[in-house]
């Protein structure tokens, strides 16, 4: 079995964080990145590797926070089975180049070649045997030999355009001015604002001339308000398998009752292709012909009760509370099933088949795994990441409007595209 790195984070010629006071005179680099996540990472890395003076500045006090927390803690790194055609953007095409030189396997065969234990959990899903700091110290080192030099506890206040060109960018710091020749925006969206998460790309592509396509929370679980509300809070913390399906878009996983409403993978697929104010429809027995299961047990069983006959396939509590104080319809009438018609036995099957909720909302940026929206593609290249406006000027990652469903996809677009970054900033 081979040896898992150790959980030691090195810190590959980085300048640890200085007192404000502490100020540098100008510094010349080849590149600046800004954020010390999975795609600034992996640009630095790449970038490095051609002989690129690489630079990353990071606010926080440690790379790839993000990263850290993923996956319970293990790390979703990517999905094996992850392809452009899986990707939302006001441009489907764009991902295609990116997702095309840089794929799932080539980011194994790194996971691999570090020697890091992993498995696949369901759906192409996977994780590390260990922890996700093993992904963190991989990028690390891959850093360190291309010689890349990270800035912790680096805040950029300004950022300005100059003329030269081994000189395009003067890059302002709580730590003092650099210079660089290419600039890489690669802090992420405003996902988990708790750790940081700002506009800030945003609002630096805006300043440069690019389009910002509306955002909105993805990934993200549901809210409920009244008598709905009250429903899931009273199963909080119940699992149940389903297909959940809105705007022609389907998901089959678990959905999973909370204090505030709903989440679990099903609900948390599904809010990416969610409006407000929009029904979703849950299908409870995917693939279960429970019309004529309920046909079937009123001969086999007639004297038990309906609710007895779907506690054996759905959770008892649920089923109770559906009798008692239904949740978007009407209530299961519960009685002996031979005194239920066809026709009666028909609703209750489409009821539970084609179970209809209307969220009040989300739960926002705060509980979200990722942000919709982004810089608009149209103005940056698919090849490169550059803007077509400002040449040296590159955007990876969330903050690009690309976006993948739960599973590893998000971190797999960050390796693909901070690759494709590297090979040209």
């Amino acid at each position: 079995m081979p040896k898992r790195p150790s959980a030691a984070l090195r810190r590959p010629r980085a300048a640890r964080s200085q007192p404000p006071g502490n100020r540098r005179g100008v510094e010349r680099y080849d590149v600046v990145i800004v954020g010390a996540g999975a795609a600034g990472l992996m640009c630095a890395a790449e970038a490095g590797k051609r002989g690129r003076r690489v630079l990353i500045l990071e606010h926080a006090d440690r790379v790839g926070k993000k990263i850290l927390i993923s996956g319970g803690g293990r790390c979703n790194f990517t999905n094996r089975w992850a392809v452009p055609e899986d990707y939302q953007s006001e441009n489907p095409f764009f991902c295609i180049s990116a997702m095309t030189r840089y794929t799932p396997q080539d980011f194994i065969d790194l996971v691999e070649k570090h020697r890091i234990p992993y498995h696949e959990k369901k759906l192409g899903q996977l994780f590390c045997n260990g922890s996700s700091q093993e992904i963190v110290h991989l990028l690390m080192t891959e850093c360190d030999r291309a010689g890349v030099t990270i800035r912790l506890g680096c805040e950029v206040t300004e950022i300005k355009q100059n003329g030269g060109q081994n000189n395009r960018f003067s890059i302002e710091t709580s730590l003092g001015t650099v210079n660089a020749n290419s600039l890489v925006m690669a802090t992420g969206g405003q996902s988990i604002p708790q750790m940081g998460a700002t506009r800030f790309t945003h609002e630096v592509a805006e300043k440069f001339g690019l389009k910002v396509t509306p955002g909105q929370p993805g990934l993200v679980p549901f809210t409920f308000k009244g008598p709905d509300l009250e429903f899931c809070r009273e199963l909080s913390g119940l699992s149940i398998p389903c297909l959940a399906s809105c705007n022609g878009v389907r998901f089959e996983e678990n959905l999973l009752f909370t204090r505030r409403g709903m989440s679990g993978p099903a609900i948390l697929q599904i809010s990416s292709h969610w409006n407000d104010g929009e029904p979703v429809r849950v299908d409870l027995l995917p693939g279960f012909d429970l019309a004529s299961h309920l046909k079937e047990q009123r001969l086999a069983r007639p004297k038990a009760e309906l609710a007895t006959v779907l506690s054996s396939l759905l959770p008892r509590n649920f089923v109770r509370a559906m009798c008692e104080t239904p949740m978007g319809g009407t209530a299961l009438n519960n009685q002996p099933i031979n005194r239920l018609p066809d026709n009666s036995l028909d609703s209750i099957a489409s009821a539970l088949k084609a179970w209809t909720i209307t969220p009040s909302g989300t739960e926002g940026y705060r509980k979200a795994e990722v942000a919709l929206g982004g810089v608009d593609t149209a103005g940056l290249s698919s090849k490169t990441m550059e803007s077509v406006k400002a040449p040296g000027l590159f955007f990876t990652g969330e903050a690009v409007d690309v976006t993948g469903p739960l599973g590893g996809y998000n971190f797999q677009w960050a390796w693909s595209s901070g690759f494709c970054a590297g090979q040209y900033a």
